[in-house]
């Protein structure tokens, strides 16, 4: 009986809560000025916690904003929308891109009777070329400043054969071929590939990891695969070798003092304990690894500080020639800079390949372990040893063979005639076993592939000497420690493939994936789907299968990108 009695109490209470949560019913409109509604008065919204600098407002909310009472929910749920956005506490703000990435134009189309002479630094940067495959995975296309052309041509090896030794840290190779945009045109591949330092004979490495510790690498692609990827590295560490590992958020510490290589131990507990918190203090950082590296430094080594960052210096010393002035005073003391980053939203790539640049170094982006163990393990000795700085290359055209010709990236690289032969102008370095390409598209003479209308009151007359040379190639380098270059002269011949190698159509088909992610002005309608035909066919041996991995790259992009009706895609997607 007592059982019944509280059932029929618990519906008596329930048809009550119904009826007042009813709205009263409709009266006739009365006459004169509508009265207002009558609403309750909305609770106040919580104070916003405290949250780490640098954490991003997503996280805020997930972690340290209390539940909202059930009436509220209740309430949130049944408003529109926009009215429930607008009752969002002003605090509480959507995450913000804040990508940073230096705008740069294609290089023009030059005509070689007015300017036969083209001249630029080598780079072996590849961190466009991983950081353009993160958002690819991620459903996104990138934009266009996002994308280098020579950074995504140098990911790749192209099996140059080396120098037999170290007299001349680097070989040369050439090869001129048809271009598969347009068989008008012709692809000049130019091709250097530095000595294979065997592992034994690799000089002690003095290494200084200076690592973002700040709030925003609080992330599974920052700070985690981070510290996974320096694990990789440890266990090739050697007695002769040593390693400091720096931070820096708030302000600058030193989580492991220079440590003998062998103590593996030792390094990966430091790894280990490294957490996220605070802002980033960049400036203060770089100072206390460089004096890291200064304590540490090693005669005849490898002096390196590698920094490991996921977006700006927000504290501290922010002013962009303050940095790169005190990074240049630190490379002339022989320490090098290699940059690498990590993540998403607040990615500041203009800043890191600028910090690189000037350090003499290399920038990597690291989007998976497996990136990260190509780049710290795979290839360490081409990361990590240089054995040529100052690089340059100048081609002089011939005007008797050459109508036009345009350089494929090196936009950041291109430099001026005289500072080829100037010594005090600072260019490119090579690594141990690195290869770094560069390509040149021609208009051969009596092609009508041109892009540059004749001049009306007639052409510059054009020099018959050197008749069956296409070009002059010069390559400038110094040795290690050394101040005076020394220069490498060779003729092209003016000899076209009737097929291009293997390593020239895969070459070609990386050229043109980066510039089809730009806007495809340089190849028009040679869209994602006939890149893809073209590199899958020129494969060849890929043990690691990052060949194999570009093919399905251009095939996310073919996906992302708005077609046109005749199945090309359409350049407004991009």
């Amino acid at each position: 009986m007592n059982a019944l009695r509280s059932l029929l109490l618990a519906l008596f209470v329930l048809l009550v809560g119904c009826t007042a949560s009813k709205p009263p019913a409709r009266q006739p409109a009365a006459k004169g000025p509508p009265l207002s509604t009558v609403q309750p008065a909305p609770l106040p919204p919580p104070p916003p916690p405290m949250a780490k600098p640098g954490a991003t407002a997503d996280r805020v909310l997930r972690e340290a904003a209390p539940a909202p009472p059930a009436m509220q929910v209740m309430a949130q749920a049944a408003a529109p929308n926009a009215l429930y956005a607008a009752s969002l506490p002003s605090w509480v703000a959507p995450p913000v891109d804040t990508e940073r990435y230096t705008h740069h134009e294609d290089n023009p189309v030059q005509l070689a009777s007015e300017q036969p002479v083209s001249t630029f630094g080598i780079d072996v940067d590849t961190g466009a070329y991983a950081n353009v495959r993160r958002m690819l995975n991620e459903g996104a296309l990138p934009p266009a400043d996002a994308v280098r052309a020579e950074e995504f041509i140098n990911y790749f090896d192209y099996g140059y054969m080396p120098p037999a030794d170290r007299a001349q840290p680097f070989s040369v190779t050439t090869e001129l071929a048809p271009a598969p945009w347009n068989a008008k045109r012709q692809l000049l591949l130019i091709g250097i590939q530095g000595y294979r330092v065997p592992a034994a004979q690799i000089p002690a490495a003095n290494l200084v990891f200076l690592i973002d510790t700040s709030g925003s690498m609080d992330e599974p692609d920052k700070l985690p695969l981070l510290k996974a990827s320096l694990r990789q590295l440890v266990r090739q560490l050697r007695r002769q070798d040593r390693v400091a590992i720096v931070t820096y958020a708030g302000s600058a510490g030193v989580a492991l003092p220079s440590t003998p290589g062998d103590r593996h131990a030792t390094i990966e507990g430091a790894i280990d304990a490294l957490g996220a918190s605070g802002s980033t203090n960049g400036g203060a950082g770089i100072d206390l690894a460089y004096a890291q590296a200064e304590q540490g430094f090693i005669e005849g080594g490898v002096n390196r500080v590698i920094l490991a960052t996921d977006g700006d210096f927000n504290v501290g010393t922010v002013d962009e020639q303050t940095l790169r002035t005190r990074i240049e005073d630190h490379r002339k003391s022989g320490i090098a800079l290699t940059t690498l980053g990590f993540g998403q939203g607040n990615y500041n790539d203009a800043m890191a390949v600028m910090l690189a640049d000037v350090g003499n170094g290399s920038h990597h982006y690291i989007d998976s372990l497996q990136e990260g163990r190509r780049v710290l393990v795979q290839e360490m000795s081409a990361t990590l040893l240089t054995i040529a700085s100052d690089v340059k290359i100048q081609v002089e055209f011939n005007p008797a063979q050459v109508k036009e010709y345009r350089l494929i990236g090196y936009e950041k690289r291109v430099l001026r005639r005289e500072d080829f032969n100037n010594d005090k102008v600072d260019a490119g370095e090579i690594g141990a076993g690195a290869n770094v390409t560069a390509l040149y598209e021609i208009v051969p003479q009596g092609s009508d592939g041109g892009r540059i209308d004749p001049l009306r009151y007639g052409e510059a007359k054009v020099a018959g000497t050197h008749g069956n040379e296409l070009a002059l190639l010069r390559l400038r380098y110094k040795l290690p420690g050394q101040s005076h270059s020394r220069l490498i002269e060779r003729p092209i011949a003016a000899q076209t493939s009737a097929r291009a190698s293997e390593r020239l159509r895969f070459a070609a088909a990386v050229a043109a994936f980066a510039d089809q992610l730009r806007g495809g002005k340089g190849t028009g309608d040679f869209g994602y789907r006939r890149i893809a035909a073209l590199a899958n066919a020129a494969r060849g041996r890929d043990p690691d299968g990052y060949r194999a991995g570009f093919v399905q790259l251009v095939g996310l992009a073919d996906g992302l990108a708005t077609h046109a009706p005749d199945g090309n895609a359409s350049t407004a997607a991009r």
